[in-house]
């Protein structure tokens, strides 16, 4: 049975598709929508009841995000991390204090920022250098994320950091909850924002550099995952098996949009006194993309169904990995080719299709690159690890082979 949120999402799309172009002319925030999905208890949905959200299963979040983001990726994208980001980390790990505090300001329209890349550590997230030093009853956060998603308008931050004890011993690398409101200027000494980058498409969305020069935040901040802090970094990590099949999801729907605007388009276009639609070449290329779509959907779906074969928390890796990789590229080619057929109209920012087209292209670096997809998907088929490291495959390294944990 569908989510009765997805016909509302249906509802709200029209009033998004209207105002997306101002949101990428300008490079602002659409707090409109954010308004429109608080109000109407998209944003947090898949918190559960006892939180105060709606328990929605990541299918139902992913059903939603589709719909959205026919009309307004930036839109769609605010819905995944309110549902599938971090805030999926914090409630698989988080103590009940951890759950309240973000929960709160997740159903209230914040849209939390998950921060582990930085300048030198991308792909290689293990290679960060940012640290987290133990003072008391309190850690001491030094470093800079770089490529922040929504740094600047966020106020719940999930900040990965190498944790050290009060000798400055390595202990492993740990998430700490740290809450920054821009806005009303309560932002913790020492914590800059000090960079925006100005991307090629969801320009509206903030992708910013953040900086942490003796950021005190308390030890219960901490987010401590069941394996610990030595072995804790996978554990967090999975979070972004859910992100995935929202980006995915997100790249969908611009797909399944573009299609439907193509569809309506050749119907109406008239070329040599008659619809393009009576040629059996464009027919061809709305049956591939229709194709496509589909099976895009079903192996999204699939990934979202998968929730809890690890630990109840997060859909399955490799299901997340295959669906994030298929959908990503073929959001490109099938929003490519509903431009082509639009002509030059479709070239202009007169058309909905030039800003998809822009908006597309992201899918196949954020939340993991297509490469680093199929090195995770290739290891997952052969059973061995897949190192990337120049002598991961040395005499001197440790054996490939592993047992499925």
């Amino acid at each position: 049975m569908t989510h009765p949120l997805v016909a509302v999402a249906r509802e709200l799309a029209p009033g998004f598709a209207t105002r997306a172009p101002h949101w990428d002319k300008t490079r602002s925030y659409c707090w409109q929508n954010v308004q429109d999905l608080t109000d109407a208890g998209i944003m947090g949905m898949s918190i559960p009841k006892a939180y105060g959200g709606q328990g929605a299963s990541f299918l139902d979040v992913a059903m939603v995000v589709e719909e959205i983001a026919k009309a307004c990726a930036l839109t769609a994208r605010i819905v995944v991390e309110a549902n599938m980001g971090g805030i999926s980390a914090v409630m698989a790990y988080g103590t009940d204090a951890q759950k309240a505090f973000c929960t709160e300001h997740v159903l209230a329209g914040d849209k939390p920022a998950i921060c582990i890349t930085e300048p030198d550590a991308g792909s290689a997230a293990t290679e960060m250098r940012t640290t987290a030093r133990k003072q008391g009853n309190s850690y001491v956060l030094n470093g800079t994320k770089h490529w922040i998603t929504g740094g600047g308008v966020s106020k719940l931050h999930l900040v990965f950091a190498r944790v050290l004890d009060e000798h400055g011993t390595e202990q492993g690398i740990g998430g700490f909850i740290l809450f920054a409101d821009h806005a009303s200027r309560n932002v913790p000494d020492g914590f800059k924002v000090v960079g925006r980058e100005r991307t090629m498409g969801l320009c509206g969305m903030p992708e910013a550099e953040l900086r942490f020069e003796d950021v005190e935040i308390d030890a219960s901040m901490l987010l401590m995952p069941p394996s610990g802090l030595k072995r804790g970094f996978a554990d967090l990590m999975n979070a972004y098996n859910s992100q995935r099949v929202g980006a995915g999801t997100v790249a969908l729907g611009l797909a399944a949009g573009a299609l439907e605007r193509a569809t309506r388009y050749v119907l109406e276009r008239e070329q040599f006194g008659r619809p393009i639609a009576e040629f059996q070449g464009l027919q061809w290329m709305l049956a591939d993309m229709d194709t496509q779509v589909h099976a895009a959907r079903l192996m999204l779906h699939d990934a979202a169904r998968s929730r809890g074969t690890n630990g109840g928390q997060f859909p399955e890796m490799t299901q997340a990995a295959r669906a994030k990789l298929f959908a990503s590229e073929m959001a490109i080619k099938v929003v490519s080719d509903a431009l082509q057929m639009f002509g030059a109209r479709g070239y202009s920012d007169g058309e909905p299709l030039e800003r998809m087209y822009r908006d597309v292209r992201m899918f196949t670096i954020g939340g993991g690159t297509a490469q680093i997809l199929r090195t995770q998907i290739a290891g997952s088929l052969l059973g061995i690890k897949t190192p990337q490291t120049r002598d991961g495959y040395g005499p001197n390294a440790d054996r490939m082979r592993f047992a499925a944990e």
